[in-house]
């Protein structure tokens, strides 16, 4: 199977492993509603069902990106995973903003941490251990394939994390020491976390959306593997961008004018092997010029 291939399944088993974990999650919170009629649960209830519909999202985005390139979309379909992930980038920051401002309003009026059934308590046990477990999935999908819409996801069940372990210390707190303002305090920081890291992603998908050049590490790796290459005698005009996980290169080199046709393909076949070897997936253009 090609590198690219194998991201695209990477890519699909993190969408269809977010999905799965918002049904299970919705059917757990569902059971432990009718257990307890606790409106906390009902809250969380209602969190996994928009979760659910972002990971829907998510996974159609994904799925459609991995479509192959056709005679309308001739660069392929990965920029379908930079518009999912500015979309998700701004409902974080939506999110982030409502959690801030309601901690911040009870800070301003603290009030007594609702006492939590054990029902509730062991579907919040449970959402824990999943969430984690996904998070980790998808933070180790985006690292191996730079797919944003996987790291916008992490990045918004990280944000039901984090304030889901709050409540837990939150309310052992309450009941150990009196202490109520822990919960709003752990809440701001979520939300800090997550505005944070929906402005890196979109950011990110913005930058791709306008065709900005690759980072400038990338662009020095790609002028290395060109520079001194057997037969290559001068490079010029590199152009990258980068659309959803893929990067597009497009270079000029210099080559000896005298050689043969058959020869001078040879080069730069094995150049493009070259550049492919670092940069796997990548989709690489080679345009061969007389020195």
């Amino acid at each position: 199977m090609t590198a690219r291939g194998t991201e695209e399944r990477l890519n699909l088993s993190a969408g269809l492993a977010s999905v799965a974990v918002a049904l299970v999650l919705i059917a757990a919170k569902l059971w432990a509603l009718f257990q307890t009629g606790a409106l906390s649960v009902a809250a969380t209830l209602a969190d996994s069902a928009l979760d659910l519909a972002m990971s829907l999202g998510a996974l159609a985005a994904i799925a459609y990106a991995a479509r192959p390139a056709d005679d309308d979309h001739a660069f392929g379909h990965t920029a379908a995973e930079d518009l999912a992930a500015l979309a998700q980038s701004l409902f974080i920051l939506v999110s982030a903003a409502l959690i801030g401002g309601a901690a911040a309003h009870r800070l301003a009026e603290p009030a007594a941490m609702p006492v939590r059934e054990g029902a509730g308590i062991a579907v919040m046990g449970l959402s824990i251990v999943l969430t984690v477990a996904l998070v980790g999935w998808q933070r180790h999908v985006a690292r191996a394939t730079g797919n944003r819409v996987v790291a916008a996801d992490s990045l918004h069940y990280l944000g039901d994390l984090v304030p889901a372990l709050g409540a837990i210390v939150a309310l052992w707190t309450s009941r150990r020491f009196g202490v109520s303002w822990v919960d709003p305090v752990v809440a701001i920081g979520a939300a800090l976390l997550m505005a944070r890291g929906a402005l890196v992603i979109g950011r990110a998908a913005w930058d791709a959306l306008m065709d900005r050049a690759v980072d400038a590490e990338t662009v020095a790796g790609i002028e290395s593997v060109a520079r001194g290459f057997p037969g290559v005698r001068g490079h010029h005009d590199l152009r990258t961008r980068r659309s959803g996980g893929r990067v597009f290169i497009n270079l000029h080199v210099e080559l000896d004018g005298d050689q043969s046709l058959h020869e001078a393909h040879a080069i730069g076949a094995a150049l493009k092997r070259a550049i492919l070897a670092r940069y796997p997936g990548a989709d690489v253009i080679i345009h061969k010029d007389p020195v």
